[in-house]
Parts: structure tokens; sequence; C-alpha cells
């Protein structure tokens, strides 16, 4: 049994894959037991273009969960210019 203490800000405990058995495989393969220290991913500085596109998008309206006509509409008419 291994105790770790005083996982730091950034790191985290992560389980092993399970072992698993494929409906066609004559036995279980694969699998691994404990836990591995993992790190978080990091924040990345965004690039001209992901800014742009993100301006872009906020000016636009585009937004998660919109419907699929409205965001053509959208692409069409305001960001096709915008980019341009």
């Amino acid at each position: 049994m291994t105790v770790i203490k005083n996982v730091r800000k950034g790191f985290y405990l992560k389980s092993r894959p399970k072992a698993y058995k494929a409906r066609d495989a004559a036995f279980t393969v694969g699998g691994n037991r404990g836990f591995v220290l993992a790190s978080l991913p990091r924040e990345y500085p965004t690039t001209s273009q992901q800014r742009k596109v993100r301006d872009v998008a906020a000016t636009c309206g585009i937004r998660k969960g919109m419907s699929k006509a409205d965001l053509q509409r959208a692409m069409v008419e305001c960001v096709g210019p915008k980019m341009r």
C-alpha cells in the first residue's frame, strides 16, 4: 500500500485503467492496479487567430446550444464578412 501525502497544487491522483474483456476474446486483457500521480493541464497563450475567432463569434452572437439554422445564418451573414 502506498500513501501519498501533500499532493501539491497542479497535481492529482488518477486511477489506472481497469482490465477489460472484449466480447470475442477468450480472456481478460489490459489493466493495472493502483493510481498515478498526474499533472493538471496548464494554460497556454492564445494565438492571434484564436483571439480573432473568439472576438468575431462573440460579436456575431454565436454561443453554445444555439440551433443549427441560427448558427448557419450567423456564419453566412456575420462571420464570413468579418473574417475576410
